[in-house]
């Protein structure tokens, strides 16, 4: 039995994020089916990261047990073929069988573009979540560092959350200010702010609801001491609304 690892990209506007569910298109079902009208085997495709609904990937990492002989560039060819094209396989490797793409992950990066316009290039707008205001980066970035390290994340985690511990280590975190975000290899200018988030997991809307607070920060409605009574309270109540699933990307797994 092999077991095989996908490297994967998609565009999650579509579906209803990684994890099957019976009433609603995922990535995983289709990953799921589309596989077993190549091998003709029921299989279970494990995902290094379950993204929600309308999140995107640049580097999903994944993983399925085999008994085809296929190589891997035939299996790839196979998937790209049959998969929607806003689903892609960018590669296919032999692993070792005792490989887990979700509990040998050391770190998962996430970044979250926003932007200030009130009009938005259409080809960004389905990737970008639009806040017409003038946000405060200066207070973004202070209140953003107070974020890094180990800390009880529970006030940052949605309902429905099955993690055993709400204990998480953001070891990187990081504001930045952008004019132009290149695209089709044109810049298409505005004021763009960047979110990049590394950590060594995250919890249920971990990501979204972070950023959705510092929006808060930005909008000089949370403060920078309100940011470590947030942590401290561990109460979902007190922290800021989730942001749009649109503007959150998966960049990278670390192993």
């Amino acid at each position: 039995m092999r077991n095989i690892k996908l490297t994967i990209q998609y565009d999650g506007t579509n579906y209803h994020g990684w994890q099957i569910q019976r009433s609603a298109v995922t990535i995983q079902g289709i990953l799921q089916e589309t596989i077993k009208k190549i091998t003709g085997e029921d299989t279970k495709v494990v995902g290094a990261g379950r993204t929600d609904a309308g999140v995107h990937a640049i580097e999903q990492i994944a993983s399925f047990k085999s008994s085809t002989e296929l190589p891997p560039d035939i299996i790839k060819s196979a998937l790209n073929a049959i998969l929607p094209d806003d689903i892609r396989i960018i590669d296919v490797c032999n692993t070792e069988s005792t490989f887990h793409p979700r509990y040998d992950a050391k770190s998962k990066i996430y970044f979250y573009v926003i932007s200030t316009d009130r009009i938005i290039s259409p080809f960004l707008s389905r990737y970008i979540w639009k806040i017409p205001y003038k946000l405060n980066f200066y207070e973004m970035n202070r209140a953003l560092k107070l974020l890094k390290g180990s800390h009880d994340f529970a006030a940052f985690r949605a309902s429905g959350c099955g993690a055993k511990s709400t204990v998480r280590t953001i070891l990187n975190i990081s504001l930045e200010s952008l004019n132009v975000i290149n695209f089709m290899t044109a810049g298409l200018n505005g004021n763009f702010l960047k979110i990049r988030i590394e950590a060594d997991a995250f919890l249920r809307h971990m990501a979204r609801n972070i950023v959705g607070t510092i929006i808060e920060v930005g909008k000089g409605k949370i403060s920078e001491e309100d940011i470590k009574k947030i942590l401290a309270s561990k109460d979902r109540r007190f922290a800021g609304p989730a942001a749009s699933a649109r503007g959150l990307f998966l960049e990278k797994i670390n192993f």
